[in-house]
């Protein structure tokens, strides 16, 4: 993992206009501090003929702060709680989760 990979990533996850903090427990386990990336993209899905939209929430996490984020896990942000669902995926470089989140 190089260096300033990883200098620039804590940059970003720092940053006031980027990075937010939060709160991630997984099940069954006390509550961590963390800094997350927010993505709250709109998803646009075929099935069939039709295209539906869904509201969706999407964080990033690093993997130095959450190692082996699960289903089921929460994150809480300003003071709203999200359930992790489905399985997180980590980019190339190993370095950052995405995951999917709903309302809990």
């Amino acid at each position: 993992m190089p260096d300033s990979l990883s200098a620039a990533l804590a940059a970003l996850f720092a940053d006031p206009n980027i990075g937010r903090d939060a709160v991630y427990i997984s099940d069954g386990g006390a509550p961590v501090l963390v800094r997350i990336v927010a993505r709250r993209a709109d998803a646009i899905t075929d099935f069939g003929d039709a295209r539906l939209w869904s509201e969706t929430t999407r964080v990033d996490l690093r993997v130095a702060e959450v190692p082996s984020p699960r289903p089921g896990d929460r994150i809480e942000i300003d003071g709203e709680a999200f359930l992790i669902q489905g399985e997180p995926v980590r980019d190339r470089e190993r370095l950052v989760w995405t995951v999917d989140l709903r309302p809990a």
